[in-house]
């Protein structure tokens, strides 16, 4: 915070400690302990080694090596390394990513979030909705619509999305039947895809598509009576156009998804050249 102020606001050490009331002692302090990066690196080549092993089996085998360490010790640097395992998962779950390694998409269809949104027809019918996400671009990829989505039409969903645009390296989901059962499995296993999902009870996991489907509700659902299920298809496809075409979005700094994907796409080609 003080090298922000004295950076934005081009003001002296003292008075940037002075505003964050912070003692200019504390600003020089510098951590004199061990940084433990051998133990560190040994520590994550055996995490990933063995997926399933947790911190007391990987500390026996450090020990088996000679690592004179202590309890202690190596669980917190087990835990700053975010190491622990997922418990939450689907137990059998093939493709399921096996540890805390959650990082943010940094590129488009390197991350793709899915979730379902319920509905109903004019007459009292109920629908469900499957919404597909970008999570770097924010583009709504597609939304499928039916009576009863099922595992199989998930899978079919994917299989179309992989022809007109290509598989993600990660989807993260919640930890329904339709993503986390046999079908999807083994759809992600043959496309080399992993299945990242959220902790249960915990929405903010996949926030980003949380976000969408509010969204979604509030602009096109409740904004609208579906006559038949032929309608509504037509009306979402309608307005999942026009969010991706028009609608401006405040974490893209104003522009579209649409524009914000072309604007990437051109650093791309223009980085790849220099």
């Amino acid at each position: 915070m003080v090298n922000y102020l004295m950076g934005r606001y081009t003001v002296g050490m003292r008075q940037a400690c002075r505003c964050v009331q912070m003692t200019r002692s504390m600003y020089y302090y510098r951590s004199r302990m061990d940084p433990q990066t051998s133990l560190r690196q040994r520590m994550r080549e055996i995490a990933h080694a063995r997926v399933r092993f947790g911190y007391r089996r990987i500390y026996i085998m450090l020990r088996r090596e000679g690592w004179d360490v202590g309890k202690d010790r190596f669980y917190r640097v087990y835990r700053e390394e975010n190491l622990g395992l997922r418990r939450k998962r689907p137990w059998r779950h093939v493709s399921a990513v096996h540890r805390l390694e959650r990082r943010p998409a940094a590129r488009a269809n390197e991350v793709w979030g899915m979730d379902f949104v319920a509905d109903q027809l004019a007459d009292g019918r109920k629908i469900r909705t499957l919404t597909i996400v970008d999570l770097f671009t924010r583009e709504c990829l597609g939304i499928e619509v039916g009576f009863r989505l099922r595992a199989e039409h998930v899978v079919a969903a994917m299989n179309r999305l992989k022809y007109e645009r290509g598989l993600p390296e990660r989807i993260t989901t919640d930890n329904g039947s339709e993503f986390a059962g046999s079908q999807m499995d083994l759809w992600a296993y043959t496309n080399h895809v992993r299945m990242d999902f959220s902790r249960r009870g915990k929405p903010t996991d996949n926030a980003i598509v949380e976000s969408f489907n509010g969204r979604f509700r509030e602009e096109c659902l409740n904004a609208h009576w579906f006559e038949s299920i032929d309608d509504a298809s037509e009306k979402i496809d309608a307005w999942r156009w026009d969010y991706n075409e028009n609608r401006p979005h405040r974490s893209l700094e104003g522009l579209t998804p649409r524009e914000f994907a072309v604007k990437q796409a051109l650093m791309g080609v223009a980085n790849s050249q220099t």
